[in-house]
């Protein structure tokens, strides 16, 4: 904590040592957070150094009530999100009742997988399916929170998040791969 409120501390005096010690610190994480959503390499590191750029400039905010890497966390997400929203990739998207032939039932749900594997999956999915699985599977929003973070409907999100569940089980299948991700 103590190493904490120091690079803090430095960032707000705007010490360019101290923010690059804090970048090189939480970078490497915070990419990998970054490449859940965002599935181009540079996509994600523009994405990752605009997140950065709004840590130095808020910092000020951050008060200590949460651990400093969840704060950033959530920094790089929401700017994740923000580029997504961009994209507008749920402008085409199904509702869940006019998928619900098609879906899997409710109560089915991935097996425990590998997580390299699963990231390597994820990485697969339509960018709409990817955030919103990435919000509700990993990082534990509910739908309605997704809905308000990317401002969409309840429903968008249920039926992104069913078709990345879909897709996912799909492509295990296709792979012919266990749920670790090993060969059948």
């Amino acid at each position: 904590m103590q190493d904490e409120y120091a690079l803090v501390e430095g960032c707000r005096r705007q010490d360019r040592i101290v923010q690059r010690q804090l970048y090189e610190r939480f970078a490497g994480k915070l990419f990998v957070v970054c490449k859940r959503y965002i599935k181009d390499p540079d996509e994600a590191e523009d994405v990752l150094q605009d997140a950065f750029v709004k840590v130095f400039r808020h910092i000020d905010s951050f008060r200590f009530e949460c651990p400093l890497e969840a704060w950033l966390k959530r920094i790089v997400i929401n700017t994740a999100l923000k580029h997504i929203r961009k994209q507008k990739p749920w402008e085409h998207a199904a509702d869940v009742q006019e998928l619900a032939p098609v879906l899997p039932q409710a109560d089915q749900s991935l097996p425990t997988l590998n997580y390299k594997y699963l990231l390597e999956l994820i990485q697969e999915l339509p960018p709409g399916c990817r955030a919103v699985f990435n919000l509700y599977a990993i990082e534990g929003y509910n739908h309605p929170e997704i809905a308000d973070m990317l401002d969409i409907a309840e429903g968008t999100s249920k039926s992104q998040y069913a078709r990345a569940r879909s897709l996912l089980q799909q492509k295990l299948q296709q792979d012919g791969r266990t749920a670790e991700g090993r060969p059948i």
